[in-house]
């Protein structure tokens, strides 16, 4: 649900309480959970990439891999694997690396996964990246960057930074008519 962080105030047993203004309609759960033990998560609001974006991606994907005689799947993983922030090293017990690893691919074709061997014997280090279906503007923006440079390396031709810049930012019109269309019927 999306919202706003209004103000914090400090009661004198060290509790906060916190006010949130959201945009949705939330008496009914309100009504349902008020004074009930609830897991709150806030966190940063990014705006989703666009549709066309994703498009333009695969175009560029299609065609380094007719170039380099690899399979679209491995010059897309190749791509994540390049971008920065979008994965995670933890320690997984050995007996726990191959479910680990199940779960992880299968939420997608860029969810991909390496293990490497770590200082504890009893524990393996597993690399986790998250595949594009789930980037924000700024994510898919790098994976686009990359995916640009990896085709001037080829001499593919490709987007223009005009091109780029409007792909990235159409899904931007959208959400604020979006926000017009909440705004009127408050």
């Amino acid at each position: 649900m999306l919202g706003e962080l209004k103000n914090l105030t400090v009661n004198p047993d060290g509790t906060q309480n916190i006010t949130v203004t959201v945009q949705s309609d939330f008496r009914e759960a309100f009504d349902e959970l008020r004074e009930k033990p609830i897991e709150v998560e806030i966190k940063r609001f990014y705006k989703r990439r666009s549709l066309d974006a994703n498009s333009k991606c695969w175009v560029m994907i299609d065609q380094l891999a007719e170039k380099l005689h690899k399979t679209k799947t491995e010059v897309y993983c190749e791509a994540i694997k390049d971008l920065g922030g979008v994965s995670v090293i933890t320690l997984v017990k050995n007996e726990k690396v191959d479910a680990l690893c199940d779960y992880w691919h299968k939420r997608g074709l860029g969810w991909l996964t390496e293990v490497t061997e770590s200082d504890k014997p009893e524990y393996k280090s597993v690399t986790l990246w998250a595949g594009s279906s789930v980037y924000n503007t700024y994510q898919m923006s790098s994976l686009i960057d990359i995916l640009i440079q990896m085709c001037n390396e080829q001499g593919i031709p490709t987007m223009t930074e005009d091109e780029v810049q409007r792909v990235l930012s159409s899904w931007d019109k959208k959400v604020k008519r979006d926000e017009q269309v909440n705004s009127t019927n408050k």
